[in-house]
């Protein structure tokens, strides 16, 4: 599952540990039924482009480096540092992934994250996240696939 984070906090499984278990061939210790969803995840990728530009992308150097922390927060991320971003690969530098009891609480926790999150001095989709977290539209869900190309036109 490629946004396993996100399943992974709703639920408290570890995905990953299960897929090993599971390809050494041990058998799960829980059904389905065991499986309980908890509240509300949101997850955003952190590529390194400029969202003005057309997500063109930000190669260079990481001088600047803060991640975010607390309850109900998961950064996965590769970085460090003196981090050289390639011009020549993904883009994506990092997904954070916010849990809370409701959606109006992890849009809350996902702002103040985004907020502690410092990467520089390249572009990355940090600003846009943010703008997206303000967004009526987005708080009250319900949007679509489509929603993101209408809200940059």
């Amino acid at each position: 599952q490629v946004e396993h984070p996100v399943t992974e906090m709703v639920t408290g499984f570890d995905l990953l540990k299960w897929m090993l278990k599971v390809a050494a061939g041990e058998p799960f210790d829980f059904t389905q039924d065991d499986i309980k969803v908890r509240g509300h995840a949101i997850e955003c990728r952190i590529n390194a482009e400029n969202p003005d530009k057309g997500f063109m992308p930000s190669a260079g150097v990481i001088e600047t480096l803060h991640m975010p922390g607390g309850p109900g927060v998961r950064m996965d991320s590769h970085v460090v540092p003196g981090y050289r971003v390639p011009p020549n690969y993904d883009s994506m530098i990092g997904k954070l992934i916010v849990h809370a009891e409701d959606r109006k609480q992890a849009i809350n926790r996902m702002k103040r994250a985004l907020g502690e999150l410092t990467i520089g001095p390249i572009n990355t989709t940090i600003p846009l996240h943010q703008r997206l977290m303000e967004n009526a539209d987005f708080s009250a869900g319900g949007i679509d696939i489509h929603y993101l190309e209408r809200l940059l036109k």
